[in-house]
């Protein structure tokens, strides 16, 4: 869910400004999950533009703690979210952490990097939903160790329905920065692509696993 559609249109606007997102309907990408796409999004180029990622940040920062209240810590989901991450809890002031995908095979095999103790308030932070089962786990090891996660923000979501579901089966709550709606009507509005490749665009999302060129 947008909580701003000020910040959710100007974040759409910067992520197609870098290249953050590409928008490709005639030659799709291909996903590590095997699916074929006319969107690619690695939200870890804003770190790489310091007045995006400040704007990122400040935006992020603002709407977790008019959401959550302020936390004991922000925990970034890695690798996507580390840096974005941090920066939130730099301008909020607070501790960081972070959680891998699962725990490390070596030394103290932690899931967990950093200082969590039982009981503390988390704000959890991500770059990117797409189903959002990496991210749920992420909240399922942060429960693990006794965390009180509040919420998730995001900076974008694709939508998905699965998603959605996954989250509300988790009784996880869960805001972005900006999604697929505004991302699409920003596109259009900028002449990024046409209305025939926007309709090509929330076809896919409809039907992203079966979805073909």
């Amino acid at each position: 869910m947008v909580l701003d559609k000020d910040t959710a249109k100007k974040t759409a606007e910067l992520l197609l400004q870098i290249n953050a997102i590409k928008l490709s309907p005639e030659n799709p990408f291909s996903w590590a999950s095997g699916w074929k796409a006319p969107i690619y999004c690695d939200n870890r180029v804003l770190l790489s533009y310091p007045t995006i990622r400040n704007y990122i940040r400040e935006e992020m920062a603002k709407q977790a703690e008019q959401l959550y209240g302020k936390p004991d810590i922000i925990a970034g989901v890695a690798t996507g979210a580390i840096g974005i991450g941090a920066l939130v809890a730099d301008f909020l002031g607070l501790p960081f952490i972070y959680v891998r995908p699962e725990a490390k095979s070596h030394g103290r095999r932690n899931q967990i990097e950093g200082k969590l103790e039982a009981n503390q308030t988390v704000v959890v932070i991500e770059d990117l939903i797409s189903t959002g089962k990496s991210s749920l786990n992420a909240v399922d090891a942060l429960e693990a160790e006794g965390a009180n996660v509040k919420g998730m923000l995001a900076v974008f979501t694709y939508g998905f329905q699965v998603a959605d579901q996954n989250f509300k089966d988790k009784e996880v709550t869960l805001h972005t920065l900006s999604d697929y709606e505004y991302l699409m009507e920003q596109a259009l509005e900028t002449r990024y692509i046409n209305e025939q490749q926007m309709n090509t665009l929330l076809d896919w999302r409809k039907r992203p696993a079966e979805w073909k060129q």
